[in-house]
């Protein structure tokens, strides 16, 4: 039997790449978008590439729409991969950005998995839940450290799923982009220009210097797409999946200079 998959952020970037590719391969595709126009562009796109998939809608900070799609669809797994970026100095970001960020890379995911956990358990049957989160789970990057604390939380909740969902036959596994181009890091760097004033922040201008060359030296997202699609379809993938191996390596290293870190 085909699998049944649900993706969540399939509007845009991995989530409609990923949401395409295994439509085409033959898998049964729920693919769900925060809102209802962006609903209408996918149904309309797929249709021009002649691509049968099913699309819902899915704000994964409202309980209503989590309940519904929970109650709605019976899947075989769900590829968490919603999130938004706030980027800027931690020392100086509003609070209140950062509530927002972690509300749907956090909680809405969660609450989300909770409640498809919960029926995988209910109907004794086997399930997976891969969470897309970053290279920022495993490394602090400078001016997007609240990002990147979000992303450290729903990877420890991963990592804990994992181990709690062991004894029910629920795998549990993650992916780890590094740079790539789909848009996702462009529109988190614009995010710091809605509240960041030179002028009246003492985080200097030229803290972001470099910025620009590292957003037009971004990663074809392809392979990432693919990286996705193979960890989800795998039934004995590795829990942690940084792409591309070059952002592995650079990891690896930071974690180990971290031991000799000086404050």
């Amino acid at each position: 039997m085909s699998k049944r998959i649900l993706i969540t952020g399939a509007a845009s970037g991995f989530g409609k790449m990923v949401a395409f590719d295994l439509a085409k391969k033959g898998y049964k595709v729920i693919a769900t978008a925060q809102v209802y126009p962006q609903m209408s562009d996918l149904i309309r796109e797929a249709k021009e590439q002649g691509i049968e998939l099913t699309v819902d809608k899915l704000d994964i900070t409202n309980a209503t729409d989590i309940a519904y799609i929970t109650q709605k669809y019976d899947i075989d797994i769900l590829i968490s991969n919603a999130g938004i970026m706030e980027g800027g100095p931690i020392a100086e970001q509003p609070l209140d950005l950062i509530r927002s960020m972690f509300d749907v890379n956090v909680f809405g995911g969660l609450q989300l998995a909770q409640g498809f956990i919960k029926k995988f358990i209910e109907e004794k049957r086997p399930g997976k839940i891969v969470f897309t989160t970053s290279m920022g789970e495993l490394w602090t990057v400078p001016y997007v450290a609240a990002y990147c604390a979000s992303k450290h939380a729903i990877g420890s909740i991963a990592e804990g799923l994992k181990t709690e969902l062991a004894p029910f036959n629920i795998k549990i596994a993650t992916c780890n982009p590094g740079i790539f181009g789909t848009g996702f890091n462009d529109r988190g760097v614009d995010t710091i220009n809605r509240w960041y004033n030179p002028e009246t922040n003492f985080t200097p201008l030229s803290a972001f210097d470099g910025t620009a060359e590292a957003l037009a030296n971004q990663l074809d997202p392809q392979s990432m797409a693919d990286c996705i699609v193979d960890v989800a379809l795998d039934e004995n993938s590795n829990f942690r999946n940084v792409h591309p191996k070059e952002t592995e390596d650079f990891v690896k290293q930071l974690q180990a200079d971290a031991w000799t870190a000086k404050s």
